[in-house]
């Protein structure tokens, strides 16, 4: 195979790549309702970074906390789903991997929070 047939060929892998995640992009935005939650927050901060003018550095610092969010939450359905495919009864640490990765999205939720507020509180005099 010459040189310009193994760049197709690694093309053609990594668009696959793209197309398997974004497939599961999409099972997660139709099958979980507290990703849904966070993507319709995630606009609400978005329009209110526009609304306010925020900083570079505090559009940079919204970006992470939400793509982290939607990143976690996407993990914890993963965990979700790997534990459910590995036992349909219940067991102890099914239902601690479970909760461990909810918990994960939790701490990283609050901790959103409380930036959020501490950015857009410059805005709205509140602090």
């Amino acid at each position: 195979m010459d040189l310009k047939g193994k760049h197709k060929n690694e093309l053609a892998r990594l668009l696959k790549s793209f197309s398997y995640a974004a497939n599961g992009l999409m099972h997660a935005i139709y099958k979980e309702h507290n990703l849904r939650i966070h993507l319709v927050l995630s606009v609400i901060v978005i329009s209110l970074g526009f609304y306010f003018n925020i900083s570079r550095m505090e559009w940079s610092v919204i970006i992470i906390l939400i793509g982290g969010m939607l990143s976690l939450e996407l993990m914890n359905t993963a965990v979700e789903r790997v534990v459910d495919l590995v036992t349909k009864e219940y067991h102890p640490l099914a239902k601690m991997a479970k909760d461990i990765s909810a918990a994960a999205v939790l701490l990283f939720a609050i901790a959103s929070i409380i930036i959020g507020i501490i950015i857009f509180s410059g805005y709205l005099d509140i602090l």
